[in-house]
């Protein structure tokens, strides 16, 4: 697919279909997030390096029943905020998540993706305290929620429980793509009940999770469910992982939205 016939005329040739209550609920009522996760979410992570890639994955990615698209790291590092804003132009009834993995400078980057059209933008917890603090500031300021990620912490469950304390909206638990290549046996479900308890934000577990482990996420008290590398992303070049992309994100839509969620404990 050719993208070169500008937002603006993307905007205008979107059917009224793809305009529903969703995003417009997300950005104008930010307190209600909580209550977007009292059933499983389905997330896609497009961890691409090629914009017309990433347009064609979330297209089939949508049809199928995915919820949120992720403009993921690679695909911002390559195509910049333009990746952001084409999303939002060609899918404007679905949040936006933009994988920037903020370390500095969190007011101006997190700021930059809002205008951009991103629903969320993620800090990571080893940046430093003022970068959090100026992320949910630009946050609340620009109407985007901020994920808080947790990978590469000495201890992921304090420094998700130090995340929501700062005021994050939902809590990433995260075993790094290099990290769990190189120490085998990662999983971010190692410590996913641990996460949920410590925290009183929504919790997203990502790191090269299988079908049945991405389908069990719920079931932990994690509803969002990110599917990415090697599920629907091949983990070693990052492009597309097969042909019968639709179908199998139709299964794996349908099992996920099928396993219960434990009830949600007020702290």
């Amino acid at each position: 697919m050719r993208l070169d016939i500008g937002i603006k005329t993307a905007y205008r040739l979107l059917p009224t279909a793809y305009y529903d209550r969703t995003a417009r609920m997300f950005h104008a009522l930010p307190d209600k997030l909580h209550s977007m996760f009292e059933s499983p979410i389905v997330q896609i992570s497009l961890d691409l390096t090629s914009l017309d890639e990433a347009i064609e994955m979330a297209q089939v990615a949508v049809a199928a029943g995915v919820d949120w698209l992720e403009a993921g790291t690679p695909l911002l590092l390559a195509e910049g905020a333009r990746a952001v804003e084409t999303l939002r132009a060609m899918f404007p009834g679905h949040p936006i998540v933009a994988d920037l993995k903020i370390m500095d400078g969190g007011y101006l980057e997190t700021e930059m993706m809002a205008k951009a059209g991103a629903s969320f933008v993620v800090v990571m917890g080893r940046a430093h305290e003022a970068t959090v603090r100026y992320c949910v500031d630009a946050g609340r300021a620009f109407g985007i929620q901020v994920m808080g990620d947790n990978m590469l912490a000495d201890d992921r469950v304090a420094n998700a429980r130090w995340l929501a304390s700062l005021g994050v909206d939902v809590v990433i638990h995260h075993i790094g793509y290099d990290e769990r290549r190189l120490v085998k046996g990662l999983s971010p479900l190692d410590e996913l009940a641990a996460v949920v308890a410590a925290v009183d934000v929504p919790v997203q577990a990502v790191g090269g999770l299988s079908i049945a482990q991405a389908i069990a996420c719920p079931s932990y008290g994690a509803p969002l469910v990110v599917l990415g590398a090697p599920l629907v992303i091949a983990a070693n070049d990052f492009k597309p992982s097969g042909s019968d992309l639709g179908s199998i994100l139709r299964e794996i839509c349908s099992e996920i939205r099928k396993t219960p969620m434990p009830p949600r404990v007020n702290r």
